[in-house]
């Protein structure tokens, strides 16, 4: 990692597995003073000693997505430990495995709850310390899915494509601010997020997706985000070669819809 980030104070959620841990340790080697959270506290506090003797520093901060009532009080807290934000990373999210005709309205709402105002929730409580800190670089997680419809991800599609409407206007209102914004957009990654997506009933789907075992690493994920944040990217896509959906949903949407109408739902 480049000496940009060294003792760079570095939020990031969603820190105790995956691509948000992967990070953690990313930042913490490079010499960043990193803030980890998470729900889940045990594996949290597990992230942070691993980091103990790196080059940065690792503080665990329990957090959870789905109840923001807090997010004032949590960042003001973290502000005054640190003394600023330079840039945080909205990890943390929740997917999903059920078709559309069965999902209730309330996992609906509960996904857009965790993955959308969760996420904005965390945003617009820091923005103001960034701003009047003189900038600071915010990036949210999206997902291929995130660029288009998918078998068995309606409300976390949805949940992700509503992110890159609200971070491309907060780029566009506060550039001005030296506000960078990022939106990091992964295709397969091996990493616990299909353990945990939610079936029809609300439950865990348990299971490890065919393909998502086949995809990168998540520390291969985390260097591929690292290089796109040292770059100022504003999209950031993570992945292989199923990243070329993007482009043929952009460039040739017909041939898209029937290779995505083909995809045997998991």
């Amino acid at each position: 990692m480049k000496d940009i980030f060294t003792g760079k104070v570095v939020w990031i959620t969603g820190a105790s597995s995956g691509i948000g841990e992967a990070l953690v340790k990313a930042f913490a080697h490079g010499g960043s003073r990193v803030i980890a959270s998470s729900n889940d506290n045990t594996r949290l506090k597990k992230v942070a000693d691993d980091c103990a003797g790196l080059k940065g520093s690792v503080t665990f901060v329990p957090f959870d997505l789905a109840d923001t009532s807090d997010i004032e009080e949590q960042v003001r807290g973290i502000v005054s430990q640190e003394g600023r934000i330079d840039m945080l990373l909205n990890i943390g999210g929740i997917s999903q495995r059920a078709l559309l005709k069965e999902t209730p309205l309330w996992l609906d709402r509960k996904i857009m709850e965790v993955n959308y105002f969760g996420t904005i929730a965390l945003t617009k409580a820091v923005l103001p310390y960034m701003i009047a800190g003189g900038g600071g670089h915010i990036a949210a997680t999206s997902s291929i899915s995130g660029r288009f419809g998918f078998p068995m991800r309606s409300a976390y599609s949805a949940s992700k494509q509503a992110l890159h409407g609200f971070f491309e206007t907060l780029l566009i209102e506060h550039r001005k601010d030296n506000i960078r914004v990022s939106v990091i957009i992964p295709g397969r990654v091996q990493t616990s997020i299909s353990l945990h997506a939610l079936t029809a009933d609300g439950k865990e789907h348990g299971k490890m997706d065919d393909g998502q075992k086949g995809g990168v690493t998540a520390e291969k994920a985390a260097a591929q985000i690292v290089r796109g944040l040292q770059r100022n990217k504003r999209e950031i896509p993570v992945g292989s070669t199923e990243l070329l959906m993007l482009k043929i949903r952009k460039y040739f949407p017909a041939l898209f819809f029937r290779i995505a109408e083909k995809i045997k739902p998991m």
